[in-house]
């Protein structure tokens, strides 16, 4: 059994558990800086230990999941970097990448940085994955049951994380937003939240399912919209507001903060 410690417990910390504790091959111990209250609530919901105290936990340690935000791992990285002896470190924090944790912690010591988005929750993430240049095959085999469990994975470069993490872990909030909207109009129509949702809910999944076969997006664009019918109208107007344009200024003022 292998033992993951994760410093940090809020969403991304969550929905990672969530997914690891499908499997049973994993200890799982939680840190999280005094609050008493969200371990007790993890220990009752997932089943995890929970420790006010990382530091001795790590001897013994496989993984160690940095869950933290981006400003608290220069802090932590130096507390760390004392007790660290070639344990697997991975951070989910945003423009954290591998060379940042080789800089801090020992030499030869290997780590990763993942992006995964909240669906990890429900094993449905679409995680970036890069590699720091000290894992050996012991630390691979980790890092696949660590992924697999929360849904799929690309191993791109350290820059291509940096570009890429609006598309995959912001963008979700743009559906949701766009799912909002949708359910409201929807429930003029007179029926439940409920029924509105899943609707939408629905629609999303089927639109999601045609995006994954080899068929171009414009091409699954022309089979709904009907030259001068109702489709059409609409995307008039998406055209009328630029929203080519906007999307492309929401990426990159996603991307500009992260670098911030």
């Amino acid at each position: 059994m292998s033992k993951v410690v994760f410093i940090g417990a809020g969403r991304m910390a969550q929905a990672i558990i969530a997914g690891l504790t499908k499997q049973s091959d994993w200890l799982i111990v939680v840190s999280n800086n005094g609050n008493v209250n969200r371990l007790e609530e993890m220990e009752q919901k997932y089943g995890v230990q929970t420790t006010d105290s990382w530091k001795e936990e790590i001897f013994d340690a496989d993984v160690i999941v940095l869950a933290i935000p981006p400003e608290a791992h220069d802090s932590v990285l130096k507390e760390l970097a004392l007790f660290i002896d070639k344990q697997f470190v991975i951070t989910v924090a945003a423009g954290i990448g591998p060379s940042d944790l080789e800089k801090s912690l020992p030499e030869q010591t290997p780590v990763a940085w993942l992006m995964p988005n909240t669906a990890a929750s429900k094993g449905k993430s679409i995680t970036l994955c890069a590699k720091g240049t000290q894992m050996e095959q012991v630390h691979e085999d980790m890092l696949e049951k660590i992924l697999s469990s929360i849904g799929t994975a690309e191993i791109v470069s350290e820059e291509q994380v940096h570009t890429l993490t609006p598309i995959t872990g912001s963008a979700p909030a743009f559906v949701y937003q766009m799912a909002n909207n949708l359910v409201q109009s929807a429930k003029e129509a007179g029926i439940s939240e409920q029924q509105a949702r899943k609707l939408v809910a629905d629609m999303i999944a089927g639109a999601a399912s045609m995006l994954q076969t080899e068929e171009d997006p414009q091409d699954l664009i022309n089979q709904v919209a009907t030259p001068g019918g109702v489709t059409a109208e609409g995307l008039e107007v998406l055209e009328q507001h630029d929203f080519n344009s906007m999307m492309k200024q929401v990426i990159k003022a996603c991307h500009d903060r992260s670098n911030n």
